[in-house]
Formats: C-alpha cells, structure tokens, sequence
C-alpha cells in the first residue's frame, strides 16, 4: 500500500514538473483563459485597417457634424461650389456594403468609383494611389466591419460647368499620377516608411501646396505651402526656414506637434489641429517619428537671404497701440519678451509661425482664438481666447503688427483692411 501511494506521489511530481516545463518552453501549448484568447488574422487585418484609415483621416470627411460615423453627408465647400462626402459604412443600400476588395482598391489607386464615375479630387485619391494593396484591403476589411448607416447620398451642389465630370479628364492628366509608393533604395527604412505615410495616407501635400485656379498643384512646388480654398488658413512651407521649414528642429520637436499638438517650438491650431485630434495622435512612436525623419530631410527651397527686422516700417504710433494692447491682453501668457512658457503658451519671438509672409494665421488666431487638439499625451490643452469682439480693426492690426515685428522679428505690418477683409470671411 505504501509502495502504490509513494508510486502515485513520483507520478504526480513528475506531471507538475512536466508541466512547468512545458510552461518555460512552450507557453502557446498550454490552454489559455478566456482574457488571453489567440486572435485570429481577420481580426488583425481589422485592426491594421482601422489603424490605416486613421492615418488616412478618413472621419474625418466622412462624418458630417452629429452624425453617424462615416455615414458621410458632410459638406466640403470648395471654390466651385460644395461637395458632399459619400457614406462610406457596409450599408447595402446607400453605402459600400456591395463593394469588393478590388472596387475599393480600384476606387483609391485611379480615383474611379465602383460604377465608373470620376471621383472629384477633393477625394485625395492623388495621394491614396501611393498606398499598397496590402493596406487598401486592411482598410476594406476594417470598413465592412463598422455598423451599416442607411443614408443616402446627397447630390453636389456645384457650379456650371464644373458639375461636369467629363472635365476632369482634362485635370487627371495634368495632375494625376497613378502608382503605388515606390521606396527609395538609397534611404533607410525609416525614411521611406516616413515619405509612404506623407505622401500617401497623410496626404499632407495637399494642404502644404498651393492649389490653381484648377483646383491642381505643382509637384515642382510641393510642400512649398499656400491658403488652403474656403477656409481660410494658411499652410506654411515646410521647405524652408522662414515659414515652417523643419530643418534646424529636432526630431522630437517635430514627432510632439505631430502627435501631441504641443512642442517646444510651436503649437498646432486650426485644420492641422483637427487633423492632429482625429489621426496622428493613434498614430505609433515609430510611425510619428518616421513621419519626422522624413519632414525634417525635405530639401530647403529658400531662395530668398533671411530677411531682417521691419520695425522700422511701422508707423510709431501703430507700434505704440500694439506694445500697450500686448502688454495688457498678451503679456500674461506669452511673456514680456515674448519668450512664452512652452509648451502651453507658445514664444513669439522667433517663432517663423508669427513672421511669414502670410498675416492670415496671426490675425485669425487674435480675432478668433483657438485651442490646440486635445490628445491622449496632453489631454487638457491651454488656449487662446477670442479678441475680435474686444478690438477693432485698427487695434487687432497694431497688435499682430507688433508681435510680428517686436523682438527682431522679421515679420511685415499688417492693416486694418486686410484684419477686416478676414474678419468678414470669418463666422461670427
């Protein structure tokens, strides 16, 4: 009996001990709890997929306010009238429900839709083209498993003779140019993954050029810059130095207002702020910084010498009104000297923001204020309030005028017209 017991005792020390064995060397052999459930490729492709359409920023466009997400509906005013975006949820009726794979991929790489229509460009189909077969069905998948929306479309309501599609046959081939991301082999890995976000899902040419009276852009010209249509914000070079130019920025400097909103050198506010609380912030570390190795290395364009301090255009007594309205309003925040307490309040002097040739951004900031976005890294951003219902037009363009010449800053006046051409276009 004692035999059989101590035999039963070796057998049951031998199983834990083979057990534990099994635990050390071979863990996925073991059955796991309903918490550590394997998941399976569908899901994993849904997750990438919704990961990539938040690099694309399709909610974007694709949710009007208060509605559905991406149910579409959602006005795009542009210089030829409005465009409204369509309801892209698995709905067999009104959305995508019928697509396949292929009509999607076909849809972002040409720019043609499902039933042969020409998709008007504010769909950035002349970035998407860049992206890989492989991430347009991820982003497929992860679609077709959003809540159907029935919604229809609404027609757009655009002027003569742009309603006209068969015109954009003539804008495709001075503007389109199909293809896939084609890595640049004498680059590293980071960069080029950088440059097929940038240039593909980012699609942040399409702010950062101007846009013709065509609604095309130069690809000789790209990122040099240019007010983005109807909103009235100005997207500054990235190209070079006297504007927004990255080159003497550091790589954390530009991956925090990438992703957080916020950095030592500047602060987001307005469209990049919304494209900021939508996309960038789910974005990875090792995507955002990718995005910065990429940015930071756009060759310089300045062909102009860095230009010097205007104070001495401004009439002394508009410089007078300016350093009194700032001493009062701004000074708080910003500091005396405009040296500002980053990241929260952002500094003035030497901020290429504040002396581009453009006013626009300096002016809407001061009559209409703003916020950066709040994001997962700094959830309770500091704003800007409003001041356009405390100054006029001369004294809101005395200020931007001192803040854009003040400290050797070598920003040009502004006037009162131009404060109230932009306080007309702007909601009240």
């Amino acid at each position: 009996m004692r035999t059989r017991t101590a035999l039963f005792a070796v057998l049951a020390l031998l199983v834990i001990v083979a057990a534990g064995v099994v635990y050390v060397l071979y863990p996925a052999a073991l059955p796991r709890g309903e918490h550590a459930a394997a998941v399976d490729a569908t899901t994993q492709i849904i997750t990438k997929g919704e990961y990539l359409a938040r690099a694309g920023d399709c909610v974007a466009c694709h949710t009007a306010p208060g509605g559905k997400t991406f149910a579409g509906g959602r006005a795009m005013p542009t210089p030829f009238g409005a465009l409204y975006t369509p309801n892209i949820t698995p709905d067999d009726e009104t959305g995508i429900g019928r697509w396949t794979a292929e009509e999607f991929y076909r849809m972002m790489h040409t720019g043609v839709s499902r039933d042969g229509t020409l998709l008007y460009p504010a769909m950035p189909f002349a970035s998407y083209t860049k992206v890989t077969r492989e991430d347009s069905d991820a982003i497929y998948a992860y679609l077709m498993s959003v809540p159907p929306v029935n919604l229809k479309n609404r027609p757009h309501e655009l002027k003569f003779p742009y309603n006209n599609r068969e015109l954009l046959l003539g804008w495709r081939a001075l503007y389109f140019r199909q293809g896939e991301y084609q890595p640049d082999p004498q680059q590293s890995k980071q960069w080029n993954r950088g440059g097929y976000l940038v240039q593909g899902l980012g699609h942040c040419s399409m702010c950062h050029t101007a846009i013709n009276a065509l609604g095309g852009s130069s690809t000789s010209r790209e990122f040099e810059g240019g007010m983005i249509p109807n909103q009235n914000w100005y997207a500054p070079s990235l190209t070079s130095n006297h504007e927004a130019g990255l080159g003497n920025w550091t790589i954390r400097e530009i991956a925090d207002l990438l992703q957080i909103g916020v950095s030592h050198r500047g602060t987001v506010y307005g469209p990049m702020a919304e494209v900021v609380y939508n996309s960038l912030q789910y974005m990875s570390d090792d995507d955002i910084e990718a995005m910065a190795v990429y940015l930071k290395a756009l060759p310089q364009r300045d062909s102009e010498p860095p230009p010097t301090s205007q104070a001495r255009l401004v009439d002394p007594g508009t410089l007078e009104l300016g350093r009194r309205i700032y001493g009062k309003q701004c000074a708080v925040c910003h500091d005396e000297e405009g040296k500002g307490h980053p990241p929260a309040y952002p500094p003035l002097a030497g901020n290429q923001s504040i002396t581009m040739a453009s006013p626009v951004n300096s002016i809407r900031m001061v009559l209409n204020g703003g916020y950066p976005p709040g994001t997962q890294k700094n959830p309770r951003p500091h704003g800007m309030p409003p001041f356009g219902h405390i100054l006029d037009d001369r004294e809101a363009a005395a200020v931007v005028t001192y803040i854009r010449v003040a400290w050797d800053n070598s920003g040009t006046p502004v006037t009162p017209a131009q404060v109230n051409e932009l306080r007309k276009l702007l909601p009240e």
